[in-house]
């Protein structure tokens, strides 16, 4: 992995337990050595990455170099055949099943497409990681389900909605909701804005941008909209030959000379969104 000296701009403050990179800022989520086969075929490699605090990390490779992989691995979703992942300083291998619980409460997830449940109403969604992890009246999750619904840009009258009812974008705020539900410090995004239209695509990101800075979450984001890494996220890690080929900030990529980034950021479709 590059080495890379990166200060995300919102910082929070150090809570123990948790690594520290050289420069200070806070580790939240470490990765190493990380090596990932489906029988034969071996999809990550000794791949290595650090995720800091209060950070939009925008995670990019070409389609079907393991970026998923990665994610539902880190997730605990696929098994790993070696390397390491830490949480808040804590090695997930080690976590009895009542740690690895507290870890997980910490974390929200939008997966690829939404992943709605077709035959839950979008209240009912939003409850699902409430109703797995805390006991709480049904009167108190039904308010705090409209609050997550509310502070992702839906009318409280999309509660009682099905997912079929909904549009594309509508679909992505609502599975962000569900992704708050537990106030997590870490959201891991998974395409977010797949499918959606431009102007639908930047007014995601100018939320998800909104709810680092008001809730003061890191944000672990794959993509390959390029219009979302260049306006919302302060770092960018390219995923190729099964690890982590270069990362660093928008600039760096520009900077860069490996073959797949140089196409990617510079190319002719660069061109025309860099201004």
């Amino acid at each position: 992995m590059a080495t890379e000296t990166y200060e995300t701009p919102h910082q929070a403050s150090h809570q123990g337990g948790a690594a520290a990179a050289a420069n200070g800022s806070e580790v939240v989520l470490e990765a190493r050595d990380i090596t990932v086969r489906f029988g034969r075929t071996t999809v990550l490699e000794h791949l290595s990455l650090d995720v800091y605090r209060g950070e939009i990390l925008g995670f990019v490779g070409a389609s079907g170099a393991g970026k998923s992989v990665l994610l539902r691995t880190i997730l605990g979703l696929i098994p790993k055949q070696a390397g390491t992942i830490c949480m808040y300083g804590q090695d997930l291998a080690d976590l009895n099943e009542a740690q690895r619980m507290l870890i997980d409460m910490r974390q929200g997830v939008l997966f690829q497409h939404g992943a709605l449940f077709s035959a839950l109403t979008v209240l009912e969604n939003i409850q699902v990681p409430m109703r797995e992890y805390l006991d709480l009246p049904r009167k108190l999750m039904d308010e705090l389900a409209l609050l997550k619904l509310e502070l992702v840009g839906l009318r409280r009258d999309a509660a009682n909605k099905f997912p079929s009812e909904l549009s594309g974008g509508m679909i992505k705020r609502a599975a962000l909701a569900r992704a708050l539900a537990l106030d997590p410090d870490i959201v891991f995004l998974d395409e977010p804005t797949s499918g959606l239209d431009p102007i639908g695509a930047a007014e995601f990101d100018e939320l998800v941008a909104k709810m680092r800075d008001t809730m003061g979450l890191t944000v672990y984001m794959v993509t390959h909209d390029l219009d979302s890494l260049l306006t919302v996220c302060d770092r960018i890690a390219v995923l190729g030959n099964k690890r982590v080929l270069v990362e660093g900030t928008v600039d760096d990529m520009m900077r860069s000379e490996e073959p797949w980034v140089k196409s990617y950021f510079r190319g002719k479709r660069a061109r025309q969104v860099v201004r």
